[in-house]
């Protein structure tokens, strides 16, 4: 079962809590046990500070995810970590690259869980399993990949 707690810190439009919850059940699916997670959605100002932070770069980013980094046995809650989601470069990058808003939330919110179960993207071969993952459960929503003209 996913325990969710949405936090939205921004004004502008997001989706829904259901549509959140569907896409995290999505990508955490093939994790047996229970799962806590946060996503709080914020505008620029709080996005920059917070990668500016933990990531050394001074500039508000679409998703950063900060998973728990507590041993199991000091806790009673399947806590996973949460996601950061900055609502306007997530609006804005889906304009500028020709994608449904709905599809890039979808990839977010998928891209984020994947990187709290521990998947990563800094080496090649990591990077060809978590797109590769993303690809296929972004298909079952009905989603083009996301990755397509990257080249």
């Amino acid at each position: 079962m996913l325990e969710l707690d949405l936090q939205n810190a921004s004004a502008a439009n997001s989706p829904s809590e259901a549509e959140f919850r569907h896409w995290c059940e999505l990508a955490l699916r093939q994790r047996s046990a229970d799962s806590e997670l946060t996503i709080r959605l914020v505008d620029e100002p709080e996005a920059r500070e917070l990668n500016h932070t933990y990531r050394h770069k001074d500039y508000a980013t679409n998703v950063l995810s900060f998973p728990a980094d507590v041993p199991d046995e000091l806790l009673d809650i399947p806590l996973l970590g949460d996601l950061v989601i900055c609502v306007p470069v997530v609006a804005r990058e889906a304009a500028e690259q020709g994608k449904t808003l709905e599809a890039h939330w979808a990839h977010l919110v998928i891209h984020g869980c994947l990187h709290l179960l521990g998947y990563d993207h800094i080496e090649d071969e990591e990077a060809a399993e978590m797109e590769g993952l993303e690809q296929q459960l972004l298909a079952e929503l009905g989603h083009p990949d996301p990755y397509a003209g990257d080249e």
